[in-house]
């Protein structure tokens, strides 16, 4: 009797029993379908067709899972509780789908409801099962990530995030955290957000009437930060070859599709390179991301592929893209980058038929910093591929820029793509003490207030490069959208900080 009790609590069959199924990711399913065996998924109803076929959704593919139900096993009251948004976690039998548009599909023996969704509160959200503008989806940015265009969007930005930090990793750069909270700014753009602990309504003064930032928490006045680079060039100048990947903040009040107030930058830079190291490392890493958002990301790419070629066929012939956007991405990973001067491109432009039939809503001069269309025109008409210009005037380019034996031009680059114009910038930096300290003069950038950055120019100063890529510019690139909202989860521009 006791031996016979002791069998029966070991036994594997007896401990199933106790022990609750262990959920399995319908992307994991769809992989490696398993015909025959018993399974458990958890998710949300995107539809429930016929009291019979549910499309069940869990986040980890762009896929649903069809699962079948016997509605005569079932209590009509559980039944109504199966609507659109609800979730359920439903255990079944895996089995060869009897019907088109799936290979497998569940037969549903158990049903939990875990959360419901009332169907009145639903057709108010953009869960509602039908097309809605982008701009009411950014009205209920805590919602659409459950749509099919958001889930997409966000499980390639993570992709294209991953492939970023292995691309880094694997050629041994160093992970490097740079301050937020700065005291500098490394643009000498002026437009930062002040973080202040100060009674707003009150702030200490000085004899002078002026805010007593000597009272300050840091004790001087500090700003978000608007760059890590100029932290990573000290960080290089000892580790050889390191990167940063953090947010970054602009308190420039421009309300456009290719501006935020909060987003994201990478930024390498890597001791003894110049230039042209500069521009070798940058389109490695940009034909690197593109392969392996093409190789990883296949469901959610041909998702956004066929919404992208809907959304240009709505658009005027002059204002589509001329490939698709799996096309854009193959355009890039296949094509050497074209190379060019700044001087080159401007006189291309001048010489161009564009140009003279007056086609450009922005003159071209020299000395003139390039638009966005002068930029496409190049990759998309002119040379047909990505393009690097390189050697900008100094007149409106960083003052740590290196100073080219001409005088009037820096050893600055823009690498540009197609459909979005400009995607990274950099340069190899000044690092001859004498000359940097002339060009903060020029700046207008004191001295005191960058001693620690000029100082690395003064203990085994050498030859370094680097550059920045706008993050969520990337995800725009490789997902085919056309504004810059639709790629950071919660974006926060001028006016509008929800969520």
């Amino acid at each position: 009797m006791h031996s016979f009790i002791y069998f029966c609590y070991t036994s594997k069959e007896y401990i199933s029993i106790l022990k609750p199924m262990k959920r399995i990711r319908i992307v994991d399913i769809l992989k490696n379908p398993e015909i025959g065996k018993e399974i458990n998924v958890k998710g949300w109803v995107r539809a429930f067709r016929s009291n019979r076929f549910i499309q069940l959704t869990d986040g980890s593919t762009i896929n649903t899972l069809q699962a079948v139900v016997d509605f005569e096993q079932f209590d009509e009251a559980l039944l109504k509780k199966i609507t659109t948004a609800a979730a359920l976690s439903l255990t079944g039998t895996l089995i060869e789908s009897q019907g088109a548009g799936q290979a497998v599909e569940l037969q549903v023996a158990t049903i939990e409801i875990l959360g419901e969704a009332n169907p009145d509160d639903v057709q108010k959200t953009v869960m509602q099962p039908k097309k809605h503008s982008l701009e009411f989806l950014r009205e209920q940015a805590h919602l659409r990530f459950r749509t099919n265009t958001f889930g997409a969007v966000f499980r390639i930005r993570h992709a294209v995030a991953y492939a970023i930090h292995k691309f880094f990793n694997d050629k041994g750069f160093f992970y490097l955290h740079t301050p937020i909270i700065t005291g500098s700014d490394a643009e000498g753009a002026g437009e930062m957000f002040r973080v202040s602990t100060l009674d707003a309504k009150n702030p200490p003064l000085t004899e002078d009437g002026e805010v007593d930032f000597s009272k300050e928490f840091f004790g001087k006045q500090v700003n978000l930060t608007v760059s890590g680079q100029l932290e990573a060039e000290l960080a290089a100048l000892a580790l050889g070859q390191v990167y940063t990947f953090g947010p970054t903040f602009r308190a420039e009040n421009s309300n456009t599709s290719r501006h935020l107030a909060e987003f994201w930058m990478v930024e390498p830079e890597v001791a003894f390179n110049d230039l042209n190291d500069n521009m070798d490392l940058t389109e490695e890493f940009l034909k690197y991301i593109c392969n392996y958002i093409m190789d990883n990301c296949a469901d959610d790419l041909k998702f956004l592929d066929d919404r992208d070629n809907t959304e240009q066929q709505s658009k005027p012939q002059n204002e589509r893209n001329e490939l698709r956007l799996t096309e854009r991405l193959q355009f890039v990973a296949n094509n050497p980058f074209k190379r060019i001067t700044y001087t080159e491109a401007i006189d291309l432009l001048l010489n161009s038929a564009h140009y003279k039939k007056k086609k450009f809503k922005f003159d071209v001069a020299w000395g003139t910093d390039l638009q966005s269309e002068h930029e496409r025109f190049l990759v998309e008409k002119e040379f047909k591929c990505p393009v690097i210009i390189t050697d900008y005037p100094a007149s409106f380019k960083a003052f740590y820029m290196r100073q080219n034996e001409d005088g009037k031009t820096v050893a600055a680059m823009d690498v540009l793509f197609p459909g979005i114009g400009e995607i990274v910038g950099g340069s190899q930096r000044e690092e001859r003490l004498d000359i940097l300290l002339e060009k903060c003069k020029v700046f207008n950038i004191h001295e005191e207030e960058l001693w620690w950055y000029l100082e690395t120019r003064k203990f085994g100063t050498v030859p370094h490069a680097g550059f920045g890529l706008g993050f969520e510019r990337m995800v725009m690139f490789v997902t085919g959208m056309s504004n810059i909202r639709d790629v950071i989860p919660f974006p926060r521009t001028p006016q509008n900080a929800e969520f």
